[in-house]
């Protein structure tokens, strides 16, 4: 064995991780984007788009409630494969429906609401799953645990990237009974090619299930504790921006809605490259270094966002904004596969993810409050907070040593 593969998982696993994660990542944004689309199909109605939005919204909050001491107690293969055949058996229950009834009626439209609640915090439990395999693999991997992590971002972020197109696809030219077929063949992919290994509880971690034992954990573990606070503050920038910018492109700069989307979907393609960059730079200089300079891209690009007076400036920006964040998520999954421990990986990584989902929820509603022409003095107010509570965290993390827990 090599210097460079010493600690490295035996690649057949890894490889059977990605293949998962690559199923179960395209399901979960199939359902995410592809039901918002296929309500609108039915019913054309936005009042009703919005409300199948807020029905994914509010189930996955509330699953990492139970995603993760679920995942400590029961172990990853068991919760990941229960929770891919069940988003399976939904899809394909709800494709037979709406093949039974008329696209446009009330009966289908509440059987697509339901499969949107339902599907909503199953996703986030597989989540879970994926994501503690994933921590078990960085912490297999050694010093190479920032490499593991770059791939796994890689495979959401390219999920995210063609999930939608594949979505609004299959609806227009298969109807929903296509698309929900393919997102049903996903799960049921996921589940197949699922981690076999269980995490077995002993009476150690028995005792210590539960999202109070996970928030115990984070406050025990400083260098992810700073750093999920800087991110938390960061991440109210970037939920305002997400929320704000359909608004101001499409309302202030008279462009229309899919001239909006084409903004974040440029942004994916910056984020990936920027994961990639990351992990190289991060072979080279370190942790700590890469992510003090992706902190710093991130919060210049949001602040120079507010400022920006033209669609071409917001697309550019916004590209370089999401380069940053590209670089703080492989930071941020490193640090914490690093340093939770294993027994209460389940329950940390759930505080951690609620905390940093938090935002988005509040943005929509600043947002919905905000007259349009007052966002920018909002994003500003938004930059400048990220800036500062990116700048005091990395300055500690500086004096904080990295070590696995």
């Amino acid at each position: 064995m090599t210097p460079q593969s010493a600690g490295r998982p035996p690649a057949e696993r890894l490889t059977r991780l990605y293949l998962a994660r690559g199923a179960d990542a395209a399901a979960s944004t199939m359902t995410t984007y592809g039901l918002v689309l296929l309500v609108l199909a039915t019913t054309g109605s936005a009042a009703w788009t919005g409300l199948a939005f807020a029905l994914q919204w509010l189930p996955r909050m509330g699953a990492f409630t139970v995603a993760g001491p679920l995942v400590d107690r029961y172990g990853i293969a068991r919760v990941f494969r229960a929770a891919a055949r069940a988003r399976a058996l939904l899809a394909l229950a709800a494709a037979a429906a709406l093949t039974l009834t008329d696209a446009r009626s009330l009966a289908a439209t509440i059987t697509v609401l339901l499969l949107a609640a339902a599907t909503g915090g199953l996703n986030e439990v597989s989540y879970v799953a994926a994501e503690t395999a994933g921590g078990h693999a960085s912490r297999a991997a050694g010093a190479h645990a920032h490499q593991v992590q770059s791939v796994l971002i890689t495979i959401d972020q390219t999920a995210t990237l063609a999930g939608p197109a594949a979505a609004g696809l299959l609806i227009e030219h298969g109807g929903p009974a296509a698309m929900l077929t393919t997102l049903a063949a996903f799960s049921l992919l996921a589940a197949a090619l699922g981690p076999r290994h269980t995490t077995a509880p002993g009476e150690k971690t028995a005792r210590k299930r539960g999202l109070g034992s996970g928030w115990v954990t984070l406050r025990t573990l400083p260098a992810l504790a700073w750093l999920v606070g800087g991110l938390l503050i960061s991440n109210a920038a970037v939920a305002l921006l997400q929320a704000a910018v359909p608004v101001i492109i499409v309302t202030e700069l008279g462009h229309s809605s899919a001239d909006a989307g084409l903004i974040w979907s440029a942004a994916a393609v910056t984020s990936l490259l920027a994961v990639t960059a990351s992990r190289r730079a991060i072979d080279r200089w370190g942790l700590w270094p890469v992510g003090a300079v992706a902190a710093a891209v991130a919060a210049s690009a949001t602040l120079a966002v507010a400022h920006a007076g033209s669609y071409r400036g917001y697309l550019l920006l916004i590209a370089v904004l999401m380069a940053g964040e590209g670089g703080l998520a492989v930071v941020l999954r490193t640090v914490r596969s690093n340093v939770i421990p294993a027994d209460v990986f389940g329950s940390t990584l759930a505080v951690t993810i609620l905390l940093l989902l938090l935002p988005y929820p509040a943005a929509g509603l600043l947002v919905a409050v905000t007259p349009a022409a007052q966002l920018g003095h909002a994003v500003t107010a938004a930059a400048l907070l990220q800036a500062a509570a990116l700048a005091v965290a990395f300055t500690r993390l500086r004096r904080l040593p990295l070590t696995p827990a």
